[in-house]
């Protein structure tokens, strides 16, 4: 699938999200069958924001059922308004850490025992890097940790190199893998064979974790602002707004 941003033309009601009947046959799963005992929880996020679309939900049960918790952000995302005079990449590399600490406040995560580590990778060149990058995740990797990360295929570059990346470094450091889809769902309703249903499962939220995870995905304001100057749309299409209230999130199993 090529890489593609929500911008680009993946618009219309025939969605995989909310049009795909598979969607209604996910086995569910519990976040405590998810991760075993009180092993150690890493997300791996290409870009700030992507923690929170991607399991922003399965994030706040895995904090109440008090796993260690570790993230990982690999670019700083401030490659996210190219040519922009309002949004340029000196400003995107402050602003976009902030607006992810005010995420994960949101949240509830507990800020003050989080191991974030940042990896400083630039954003939009990541498969260009990938053995690098799996070096770089493999060092912060421990047996037995539990990985969540963006799907191989999920249609952008960078969510698909970490995809890959995070894959084999799991399999060098013994941990375990689960990946989340974000830009797939987005895909037009024809495509949804591409998706992997038989490893679907789904985590039910209820309505305090959906309206949480969407609170923060608010404090992203630099990705909800366009720049109309040079034609460019917000990054956090409606599209997705949408989608996130969903009452549930999807893991790769």
């Amino acid at each position: 699938m090529k890489s593609a941003s929500l911008s680009e033309g993946r618009r219309g009601p025939a969605q995989i999200w909310n049009s795909a009947p598979q969607l209604a046959q996910i086995p569910p799963i519990s976040a405590a069958s998810l991760v075993p005992g009180k092993a150690r929880v890493v997300i791996i996020a290409p870009h700030p924001g992507d923690e929170v679309l991607a399991c922003g939900g399965v994030l706040q049960l895995l904090s109440t059922l008090e796993h260690p918790l570790q993230l990982i952000s690999i670019t700083d995302g401030s490659a996210s308004h190219p040519g922009s005079h309002v949004w340029p990449a000196s400003r995107l590399s402050v602003v976009r850490p902030q607006e992810s600490a005010e995420a994960l406040r949101r949240l509830g995560m507990p800020l003050h025992s989080l191991k974030w580590i940042r990896g400083g990778f630039c954003d939009n060149a990541l498969a260009a890097r990938e053995p690098q990058l799996s070096q770089f995740i493999a060092r912060y990797l421990q047996p037995g940790d539990v990985v969540f990360t963006t799907w191989r295929n999920d249609g952008n570059h960078d969510h698909d190199a970490v995809g890959r990346a995070a894959a084999n470094a799991c399999s060098v450091a013994g941990a375990h893998l689960y990946e989340l889809p974000i830009r797939a769902w987005h895909w037009p309703l024809r495509e949804s064979a591409v998706i992997p249903w038989h490893r679907a499962r789904k985590v039910r939220l209820d309505t305090w974790s959906v309206a949480r995870k969407l609170h923060a995905t608010h404090a992203f304001a630099s990705q909800l602002s366009g720049d109309p100057q040079i034609g460019l749309a917000p990054m956090l299409a409606q599209e997705l707004l949408e989608r996130i209230r969903e009452p549930y999130e999807i893991v790769f199993v």
